[in-house]
């Protein structure tokens, strides 16, 4: 069992950052491939940004592309990611997400959220106009 705790979420002005962490309870965390989704109120949780158990690879969707960054530390078992010149529409529940397969993201699937076996619990982000 995979246990995550996010953080780092608040309320921001639009064109502001924050850095959301999420730290994992295990050390065989580094082949995992991991990702951030969001879900915003009304709304299905949408993949974000992905990165794989190496951390040699990134994949981010569209919407975020040139303003988010996906990073890991292996060695402090920790997930980031850094979103810059935040926007209105990003305002959600951010939520951290494990999957076992090491190798997800040569997949098609890897935005959908049942091919992740592990969630953290969530941290809003809340940008204002």
């Amino acid at each position: 069992q995979v246990q995550l705790v996010e953080s780092g979420g608040g309320l921001v002005q639009a064109g502001g950052s924050l850095r959301l962490s999420c730290a994992a309870s295990r050390g065989t965390f580094s082949t995992y491939a991991m990702a951030w989704f969001r879900q915003a109120p009304g709304k299905e949780r949408e993949f974000v940004a992905g990165i794989s158990g190496g951390g040699v690879g990134t994949y981010y969707a569209d919407s975020v592309k040139g303003r988010f960054t996906i990073s890991r530390d292996n060695a402090k078992i920790t997930l980031y990611l850094q979103m810059n010149n935040l926007k209105p529409e990003d305002t959600a529940v951010y939520y951290c997400a494990v999957c076992r397969k090491p190798f997800l993201f040569y997949t098609p699937n890897y935005h959908a959220t049942n091919e992740y076996d592990y969630w953290g619990q969530g941290t809003q982000v809340t940008v204002s106009s």
